[in-house]
Order: C-alpha cells, then structure tokens, then sequence
C-alpha cells in the first residue's frame, strides 16, 4: 500500500503499517488479543513509551486493592504447591520379642522334657489337680497331639520349612502381638524338630516327648501333649486373632488406614480432587493424585 504526499505532489512512495502491527527494528511486533507477545524484545523505547499501559485482568481469589494500584495479583489457588504431610514414623522392629518368646519357649519345653524323661518313665501317671491334669510319659512319632503318626521325616521337614519363613519374615517385624505369636510358634517348631532331629530311632525319624494328659491318663480324652505343642496352638490362635482384627505384622492396622482414608477424603473441599487433576494433566506431572470419594 502506498500513499501520495499532499506537499509535494509527487507520488512518494513509503509503506504504511496495518493497524495491530509496528514496526521494530527490521521485525514486526504483532499484539495478541490486546496484550504484547513477550517473545520478542521491544528495542524501541519511543514506540514503548507511546503504548498505552493496560490493566492485567484480576484473577479469582485475588486482591482487588492491589490490582487497583497496578500490582500483579496471582490467584493462591492456581499457584498453590501441594504440601505433603509428614510420615509417620514406623513402629521398631520386633525381632529381638520373636527371637526372646522363641528362645523362652524352646528352653522350657527342652528342660521339662529331660525331666519328664528322668521321673516318668516306667512310672505309674501322676495325678495333679483332682484328676484335671496327669503326668504320664509317651514317645509321640506323629505331630503335635499324637496327629499323623508314621510320617515322621515329612513333619520334620515341615517343620523346618516353617522356621525358615518365620525367620525370612522377622526383618519385617513390627507388631507386638505379631512378634509373640510367631515366637510362640517358632519356639514350638523348634522344641519338636529338636526332639526329631536328635531322639531315637535317627535324625528326622526321632519320636517326640509328650507328657501332659487333660483328664485321663491315657490320653482317652485329649491327646497327650508337651509345652511345644502347647505353644504352637496357643501362637497360631493369637495370629488367627490378629488377622481377624485387621493387625498386621508391619504394625500397620488395616482398618484404621481405611477408616482414614475415608475421613480424608470427607474432609476435603468439593473440588479438591477436580483441580488437583487439572493441574496434574496441565503440567504433565506423573505426581500420584488421590481422589475423593465419599
């Protein structure tokens, strides 16, 4: 486009500059919706100077005062940086109670046992308690109770396979309740692998000592037992009691983390959960986002 000069009559020619559009340097400056495209610098400080300033528009939950007086207000929300709340620190670990309620166990069981051996033997039972209780010595080739007889070497390696999970999972041992049962458990396995591993007829085919009988002497009523017999039901009912319960090894309990999770999640603002994933999707963060729900 070009425009003829009224002074000289004369058609000179010299470009003229659309509306929205000025001229900086060699490069063109173009506005965008009203509001200069800061990705060019502007070396240009007449033309600068002739722009007229504009109000940047106040954002929601911003301070109207401020913006008044030509301050930039940011929204508190749009910026609000996502606070995490301190962990709670983990209960100690419970491996010294597993190691202790084992050991404690182990010893009782391997001390009344030498001595059930050396006073009852081709002895006559003996009654205790008016006839609630007798001493009576027998050779168990079974599991605990006089169970599964003939099948020795299997019980054994049961036996074995037992201790050993128990003590892959002492590391991670935090309850209490957890740390006795499995003592209790442990210390029982022990006591008859002991008997089994070191009695006659032979390793792994040895023939546990029992010597408790519950209202009759021969076992007619309850099976004869022995305090690792005694250990192992009564640690294998406290575990059954706290799974029931919702306690777990790590200390944790399952019930209370979800009655937790729920309260949390009544707790928060309406739109708590809708912002945090727009925000989240907006910057592409892989930041992990809980939503609530009632």
């Amino acid at each position: 486009m070009t425009i003829s000069g009224p002074d000289d009559g004369a058609c000179s020619k010299r470009p003229v500059r659309p509306l929205g559009v000025r001229r900086v340097g060699r490069r063109v400056f173009v506005r965008d919706n009203g509001r200069v495209n800061t990705e060019h610098p502007d070396p240009d400080p007449v033309d600068r100077a002739s722009d007229t300033p504009r109000a940047e528009p106040v954002e929601t939950g911003s301070d109207p005062d401020r913006a008044a007086a030509g301050d930039t207000v940011a929204d508190p929300a749009a910026d609000s940086v996502v606070v995490e709340q301190p962990a709670v620190p983990l209960p100690p670990k419970r491996v010294g109670l597993l190691v202790s309620a084992a050991l404690a166990v182990l010893a009782l069981d391997i001390v009344t046992k030498v001595v059930a051996v050396e006073n009852l033997e081709h002895r006559p039972p003996v009654e205790l308690f008016g006839g609630g209780l007798y001493l009576v010595l027998f050779r168990n080739p079974g599991a605990a109770f006089s169970m599964a007889t003939g099948m020795t070497w299997l019980l054994s390696l049961i036996s074995i396979a037992v201790v050993v999970g128990i003590l892959w999972m002492a590391p991670r041992l935090r309850s209490i309740g957890w740390g006795i049962g499995l003592g209790l458990v442990l210390g029982g396995a022990l006591g008859n692998l002991v008997d089994r591993l070191f009695r006659a007829p032979g390793p792994l085919e040895g023939h546990v000592v029992d010597f408790l009988s519950l209202l009759a002497p021969d076992g007619s009523v309850w099976p004869v037992f022995n305090i690792a017999d005694s250990s192992l039901v009564s640690g294998g009912v406290l575990l059954v009691l706290l799974a029931f319960l919702g306690k777990d090894y790590d200390g944790t309990t399952i019930k209370n983390e979800k009655k937790s999770a729920k309260k949390a999640a009544r707790e928060a603002p309406p739109g708590a959960a809708t912002d945090a994933a727009d925000r989240t999707e907006s910057t592409g963060s892989g930041r992990t986002r809980q939503e609530g729900s009632a």
